[in-house]
């Protein structure tokens, strides 16, 4: 246990999590849209999507995954394709700048909302090579069971708290009213930043 470099872990982590991604984007614009409920549906699928990765590549399936190109290639189109209908999604919202047909305060179907964060999450081929690269640089070869346990429960607590953060701050009154007074940008906004995520996805080089 003293060889895992935990401190690092977390730290790159953190910074992965927290910082802007299609992830995070997508928890904001459902919170700010749907409410809070549905905010934190997509914050635990993100979150379930971040576990899988993290478990797969603290027991190496995610260097099985990049040792066999087709595989990781599935995952990149997919993801791209989704992230390029999100794209078409939010660009079809804004040039129509139609007013919210849903009150604040109601959700939709919480599981439709859970299932949206989790392709989310499993269909980002940045995650396959984030967590790859996190355990084996912060995880020594050889590392017991528990030692992984640990590892993967301190990363998984640390994602549930920032993604579940993001929903509860973007689902308050002050944001959702900001969102309504500024839809057409807002969803201009999410349209290119997930269709410049497809298209780097895309056209990203796997070395």
């Amino acid at each position: 246990m003293s060889d895992i470099n935990l401190p690092l872990i977390l730290l790159a982590a953190l910074l992965a999590s927290a910082s802007p991604g299609p992830a995070t984007l997508t928890i904001a614009g459902t919170s700010m849209t749907s409410g809070r409920r549905a905010g934190l549906a997509v914050a635990t699928g993100v979150t379930t999507g971040s576990l899988t990765w993290s478990i797969s590549a603290a027991f190496g399936l995610g260097a099985i995954m990049l040792a066999n190109a087709w595989l990781f290639e599935i995952i990149r189109y997919a993801g791209a394709a989704y992230l390029g209908w999100l794209a078409i999604k939010s660009a079809r919202a804004a040039w129509l700048g139609a007013a919210l047909k849903v009150p604040p305060t109601a959700t939709r179907d919480l599981k439709g909302h859970y299932a949206k964060g989790l392709a989310l999450h499993l269909t980002n081929p940045k995650a396959i090579l984030f967590f790859g690269a996190l355990y084996s640089v912060g995880v020594p070869p050889g590392t017991p069971a528990i030692g992984l346990l640990s590892v993967i429960l301190a990363v998984g607590a640390l994602s549930f708290t920032i993604f579940h953060g993001y929903a509860l701050i973007f689902s308050s009154a002050r944001m959702m009213r900001t969102y309504v007074r500024a839809k057409r940008g807002f969803e201009a906004a999410f349209a290119l930043f997930f269709g410049a995520a497809a298209l780097r996805i895309l056209t990203a080089k796997l070395t």
